[in-house]
């Protein structure tokens, strides 16, 4: 499994470690990824996905896993929130059609 938040595409960077006699030592920055299960509005069912913390602060500043996908390029998204993003946009607008 790659260490990659699956919404922003957050990875792992690489750097050094310097000591104090300015010895430098590659080292890896990992990203801060958690397993959590958000909720969907449009499709009434959680969703299991591994993303950064500051990826599940963005998701609630955005007012929820659905509008978060909606704004997000697909660009940076993995394949299965590419799928979800897909998911969401056609129910919503079955549901629209649906009112209109």
């Amino acid at each position: 499994m790659a260490r990659r938040c699956e919404l922003t595409g957050k990875a792992v960077l690489s750097g050094n470690n310097v000591s104090h006699a300015n010895n430098k030592s590659r080292r890896r920055f990992l990203p801060n990824l958690c397993s959590v299960s958000l909720l969907s509005d449009a499709l009434g069912r959680p969703v299991r996905l591994r993303i950064s913390a500051a990826a599940l602060r963005s998701v609630e500043h955005r007012g929820g896993l659905d509008a978060f996908l909606t704004k997000a390029s697909a660009d940076e998204l993995s394949p299965k929130a590419k799928l979800l993003k897909r998911e969401i946009a056609k129910k919503t607008a079955e549901g629209e059609a649906a009112a209109a």
